[in-house]
């Protein structure tokens, strides 16, 4: 399950203005929820891998900032976002 080129368009169609919108805060953080996802999987089945919970811990780190600069920049977008990402927030 990983992020392919194809997987990182739709993404990117449905969180950012376009395909090519790949800086929008927005869809920045739904691709971090992805990987978040796909590392979380992981884990269940390597419970001793610390490189990857490291790495999960730096993006979920990397996803609460983002989310935190979206939610005193515009209340509503970001609203949006955790709606349709459907994080716990």
């Amino acid at each position: 399950m990983i992020l392919t080129s194809e997987a990182k368009k739709v993404i990117f169609k449905k969180f950012g203005k376009s395909e090519k919108d790949t800086g929008s805060t927005e869809a920045q953080v739904a691709v971090f929820t992805h990987r978040i996802s796909h590392l979380t999987d992981h884990l269940k089945a390597n419970r001793k891998d610390f490189v990857t919970q490291r790495s999960l811990q730096l993006l979920v780190g990397k996803r609460k900032s983002l989310l935190t600069y979206l939610k005193a920049k515009d209340i509503e977008r970001y609203r949006a976002v955790i709606k349709a990402l459907e994080l716990r927030k």
